[in-house]
């Protein structure tokens, strides 16, 4: 259940932060492959278009959780990623490149730890849709099946190690070879750095819930999987 909201601040400069033209095209919520295209290799650093209006998530992310969420860590992430890269050898490079080439490299610290913030933000907005959440359909739940035995036991998976994941971080639902796996990590860090493709993924940072779910993560990770979860966009992403 969401607990009560704080009163939205900034709704001028996230709109602003939006732009008009991609605020009117994210509120036609066109849900076609192109919208979710997974980035390509080439591809620019930039802030992303929401593939969904500001608000159409709600009741389970707020407008405001996504003023701040979208319109100022993703941002912020993204303009520390420019700045980073600027001149040096990465500054053509995309955002797989740039964390495959970077993690675990203690001179590059800052640009993974923001590259890869900026990879994983990106997906995870592409992760979930209005009207999202509950059992899949076609291939992905035949994967689904075949990993872990019926939906049920994937939910609890996903939404335990969700919950467990101490501190910040994500969960995700990865293809590795050809089973499916859930694994969890810590702050920046990304399945790709291990080889893994990634098919979903959910922010646990406190960032992405406090707002509305306060200290009750359980909650938001509930609503995520009830409610959330674009199951086309995790089938797109199969092998």
């Amino acid at each position: 259940m969401l607990r009560k909201q704080i009163p939205l601040v900034n709704r001028r400069e996230f709109f602003i932060t939006v732009g008009a033209a991609g605020a009117a095209l994210a509120m036609a919520c066109n849900d076609d492959a192109d919208s979710f295209a997974v980035e390509e290799p080439g591809e620019g650093i930039a802030l992303p278009e929401l593939p969904y209006g500001p608000g159409a998530l709600a009741p389970y992310i707020s407008e405001n959780t996504m003023s701040f969420h979208y319109g100022k860590h993703h941002r912020g992430y993204v303009n520390k990623t420019k700045e980073i890269v600027a001149g040096t050898e990465f500054e053509n490079a995309s955002l797989e490149e740039i964390i495959k080439r970077t993690a675990g490299k203690t001179e590059w610290a800052a640009l993974f730890n923001n590259a890869a913030q900026v990879f994983n933000h990106n997906f995870y907005w592409k992760s979930m849709k209005q009207g999202g959440g509950g059992r899949p359909g076609g291939r992905i739940a035949e994967k689904i099946r075949q990993s872990f035995g019926d939906y049920e036991k994937f939910a609890g998976e996903f939404a335990g190690a969700a919950a467990a994941q101490f501190g910040s971080g994500w969960a995700w639902l990865v293809q590795d070879g050809g089973a499916l796996k859930i694994v969890k990590t810590s702050n920046a860090d990304t399945p790709l750095e291990k080889g893994m493709k990634p098919l979903i993924t959910i922010d646990v940072w406190e960032h992405a819930y406090y707002l509305d779910y306060q200290n009750l993560r359980s909650d938001y990770i509930k609503a995520f999987v009830d409610s959330l979860i674009n199951w086309e966009f995790a089938e797109r992403n199969l092998a």
